[in-house]
C-alpha cells in the first residue's frame, strides 16, 4: 500500500469531510516548500495553518530543539521547572504589553483560550463576585474545546454543539461605519454589572475570512471594559508573533488587554504549545492562603522544554536577523496585489494587513465555509504547486516570511490566471 492508501485506512484528518477527501502525503519541507512523496514542490502560501513564520525545517530551530532533546525532554511541570520556561516565560512578559507579569503554559489555541475564559470565570469566583456573562465579537472563532466553542460565533463550526454551550452576548466587530452603534451595545451590556469577560481576535478574524476592524474602535471598546471593571481577553493565537505587521497585534492599541492568548507562531510551528498571558492584578486573586482559589487547571506536556526550546529558538530568530524587514516587505507586495486585483469581477471583495491578503470569490452562493467555489480555486492552485488553503470562498495568502519575492509574483500570478480561466 502506499501512504496515501495508508493514510487512508488508517487516519481522520481535522476539517475535511473525509467522504472524497484528496490527501496528499508529504515527505519533506524545506524553506516555503514542501514535497510530497512523488518529489512534486509546493510553496506552502499559508504557512502550514499560519503557524510557520520562519518556514519549514529552519536549521536553528531544529538545532535548539535537538539540543535540548539530548538534555531534557520533559519534566512534570506541577511542582517542578525548567530553564527553557523560566526563559521563555521572561521574554513573553517583556515583549507583552507592560501590564502582563505571568504566563500559564499549555499545549495550542484552543487550550490557551479555553484557560483564559477559566481564569476569568475564577477570578471572580475568588473575588466572591458573581459575574458570569462573556461578551465576544461577531464572527469570532477561538477554537474546538466546549468554552472556546461557546465564545466563537453561532454556525458551522459550532451547530451540533449549541445545546451545549453557555450563553455569550455577541456584538459586531468596530468599524468606522457603525462605531457608536457598538459602543452603545457594549456600554449597555456592561451597565448590567454581570459581565466577566470581553474576548476578541485584535484587528483580524482569522477563521472568518480574514475580517478586519479598526484597531482604533477596539482600544475604546477595552477601555469601556476598563471603566466597568471587565476583563478583557486578545486573542492572539493567529496575530501573534508578526502577522499584523507588528509583534502582536495589541501593539496597535492604545489601551490593553488584561490577558493575551498566543500559539500557531509561537515555536516557528515546529511544537505545540500555547500561551495564556495575564496581568499582576488576575494573578493576585488566585495567590491565596485559600486552597480554593488555586487555578486547577493543567496538561501533562504543560511547558515542555522541547516546545519551549522552540519557541526560545524563533524569538532568537526575530531578534537576530531582519524578520520586520521581511514582514514589511510582504506586507507592501500584499497591499500592493489587493489594490491591484480588488476590482476584478470574479472578485467580490479584497483586503490585506500586515502580511495577511484575502481575496473573497464571487460566486453564485453566499460567502461561508461551506462555498464550493473555494474548493475549485485550491485543486486549481495545487495543479501550479501552490498550496493556499480557502475558508470557503475566501482565498488566504499568509506567507512564511521567509518566502522570496519571485515565489510571492508566482502566486499572484497563477492566480490572476485562475481568474482569467
Amino acid at each position: 500500500m502506499s501512504l496515501k492508501e495508508k493514510d487512508k485506512k488508517y487516519i481522520w484528518h481535522p476539517f475535511d469531510q473525509m467522504k472524497g477527501a484528496n490527501i496528499i502525503p508529504i515527505v519533506k519541507g524545506e524553506g516555503t516548500y514542501v514535497f510530497d512523496e512523488n518529489g512534486k514542490k509546493y510553496i506552502d502560501g499559508f504557512s502550514s495553518w499560519w503557524v510557520n513564520v520562519h518556514g519549514h525545517t529552519h536549521p536553528y530551530i531544529a538545532q535548539k530543539i535537538a539540543e535540548q532533546a539530548s538534555v531534557l525532554e520533559h519534566v512534570a511541570f506541577g511542582g517542578f521547572t525548567h530553564p527553557q520556561a523560566v526563559k521563555l516565560a521572561e521574554r513573553l512578559v517583556n515583549l507583552l504589553p507592560q501590564k502582563i507579569e505571568k504566563v500559564f503554559f499549555s499545549d495550542n489555541g484552543s487550550t490557551a483560550n479555553e484557560i483564559a475564559l477559566k481564569i476569568a470565570m475564577q477570578y471572580w469566583f475568588n473575588r466572591g463576585k458573581k459575574r458570569n456573562v462573556f461578551i465576544a465579537l461577531e464572527n469570532d472563532y477561538h477554537g474546538d474545546t466546549f468554552g472556546s466553542m461557546s465564545v466563537t460565533t453561532r454556525g458551522y463550526f459550532n451547530e451540533p454543539f449549541e445545546p451545549y454551550l453557555f450563553d455569550v452576548q455577541f456584538i459586531e466587530a468596530p468599524t468606522t461605519k457603525n462605531r457608536v452603534e457598538v459602543l452603545t451595545k457594549l456600554e449597555d451590556l456592561l451597565k448590567e454589572n454581570n459581565v466577566a469577560a470581553f474576548i476578541f481576535e485584535p484587528i483580524v478574524q482569522g477563521a472568518a475570512g480574514m475580517l478586519m476592524h479598526s484597531p482604533e474602535i477596539l482600544s475604546e471598546l477595552i477601555g469601556l471594559c476598563e471603566k466597568y471593571n471587565v476583563l478583557t481577553i486578545a486573542d492572539e493565537v493567529f496575530t501573534g508573533f508578526g502577522r499584523t505587521g507588528k509583534l502582536f497585534a495589541v501593539d496597535f492599541l492604545q489601551n490593553k488587554p488584561d490577558i493575551i492568548c498566543l500559539s500557531k507562531g509561537i515555536t516557528g510551528g515546529f511544537m505545540p504549545l500555547g500561551i495564556t498571558a495575564v496581568s499582576d492584578k488576575i494573578f493576585q486573586a488566585f495567590y491565596s492562603d485559600d486552597k480554593k482559589h488555586t487555578f486547577l487547571h493543567g496538561h501533562s506536556y504543560t511547558g515542555n522544554p522541547l516546545a519551549c526550546a522552540a519557541a526560545n529558538a524563533s524569538l532568537d530568530i526575530f531578534e537576530q536577523e531582519d524578520v520586520f524587514g521581511l514582514i514589511k516587505e510582504i506586507s507592501n507586495m500584499q497591499s500592493e496585489f489587493v489594490d491591484a486585483i480588488k476590482n476584478h469581477s470574479k472578485i467580490r471583495t479584497a483586503r490585506s494587513f500586515g502580511t495577511i491578503a484575502a481575496i473573497e470569490l464571487e460566486s453564485n452562493q453566499e460567502t461561508s465555509y461551506f462555498n464550493e467555489i473555494g474548493k475549485d480555486a485550491y485543486h486549481g492552485l495545487l495543479t501550479k504547486g501552490i498550496i493556499l488553503r480557502p475558508l470557503g470562498n475566501v482565498i488566504v495568502i499568509v506567507p512564511p516570511y521567509c518566502i522570496k519575492k519571485e515565489d510571492l509574483n508566482y502566486i499572484y500570478s497563477e492566480l490572476k490566471n485562475y481568474l482569467e480561466n
